[in-house]
């Protein structure tokens, strides 16, 4: 009986040793802070960027993998502009209106190394055909209490994720 306690703990400190696994990302060698820009944006849907902005800044947060810092004293810089935002009916009533709607958000993100001039991650996220629905697409109706303002805060979100995302590295 005794012998069993004993091989039990040895298993369970083994497993919690860790064993070279890691939950969650892991940061970039020898960048410890980021300063997130305000995204641009050429779209007449107002505080959009200012929405994306604040996600991104919340997921960096959320994962503690970097600090947010201001501009001239972080590692890195984070710079976003928002190329398209589409709101498109998916159904309708039948007097034509609008039943449930799909918003939609692109983006081009660039991550750049501060200190060396570097760029660190260059990806756009478009939209069209190619476009994962994940990434920044949700869907809301206004019929049932839903709107734009709780659809743009949700694709934000989404968005953001995928964002923080290209700032982890890869297993």
């Amino acid at each position: 009986m005794h012998r069993h306690c004993s091989l039990l703990l040895l298993l369970c400190v083994t497993v919690l040793s860790g064993c070279g696994y890691m939950l969650g990302g892991q940061a970039v060698q020898g960048v410890r802070s980021v300063h997130v820009a305000v995204f641009e944006s050429q779209s007449f849907r107002r505080n959009t960027d200012y929405l994306l902005t604040e996600a991104v800044q919340k997921e960096v947060r959320n994962r503690g993998l970097y600090r947010l810092e201001e501009a001239d004293i972080a590692d890195t810089i984070l710079r976003g502009r928002i190329v398209d935002i589409r709101k498109s009916p998916l159904s309708e009533t039948r007097f034509d209106d609008p039943r449930e709607l799909q918003l939609t958000v692109g983006a081009e993100i660039t991550w750049l190394d501060r200190r060396s001039g570097q760029i660190l991650s260059q990806k756009t996220f478009p939209i069209g055909n190619e476009l994962t629905p994940q990434i920044s697409s949700v869907t809301f109706a206004p019929e049932v209490g839903q709107s734009l303002a709780t659809a743009q805060q949700e694709a934000a979100s989404r968005l953001a994720a995928s964002i923080v995302d290209l700032m982890e590295v890869p297993w």
